[in-house]
């Protein structure tokens, strides 16, 4: 968790905001063998219908963002990345809470997501939060030289 005495903000990922998430995201997945989203991926992604992203600041630092899709009824977290030095603070939480209240007043009743099996982090914080597993993607997520891994299909009924 951060420090008492530290100010997190959260607010909509806006154009003027590309650069920044497009730094986040490679910082968060580069390491990985993932290639990083670029500007125009992220200017891409945002300007598809039904898109939204999230950013979120501590103390004025940019440490995570989020992107998710509603469609209908239906809703998908696209991307979360949050930076190294703030993953098992929080942030992660925070900005997963924010996407549920987004897609939630949209008017989605489901949420769906892709997690890699090779992070059990972000898979039990996904369970905590009640999702559960729904499917599979063999070889889903590319790790640069390394073999691919299979990503794990999980989903949230809003009640």
């Amino acid at each position: 968790m951060p420090a008492p005495d530290m100010h997190r903000a959260l607010r909509p990922l806006g154009a003027l905001d590309l650069d920044r998430a497009a730094a986040l995201h490679g910082e968060a997945f580069t390491p990985l063998g993932e290639r990083g989203w670029t500007r125009q991926d992220m200017a891409e992604l945002l300007a598809s219908p039904g898109v939204a992203g999230l950013l979120i600041q501590i103390d004025g630092a940019d440490v995570g963002m989020a992107i998710c899709r509603v469609a209908a009824d239906e809703s998908e977290l696209v991307t979360i990345a949050v930076r190294p030095a703030e993953r098992r603070r929080g942030t992660g939480r925070a900005l997963l809470a924010a996407v549920l209240d987004h897609v939630r007043a949209a008017g989605a009743r489901t949420l769906f997501l892709e997690v890699a099996a090779d992070n059990p982090a972000a898979r039990t914080l996904y369970e905590q939060v009640g999702f559960r597993d729904v499917g599979s993607r063999p070889a889903y997520f590319r790790r640069g030289d390394r073999p691919a891994v299979d990503a794990f299909v999980m989903r949230l009924d809003f009640g």
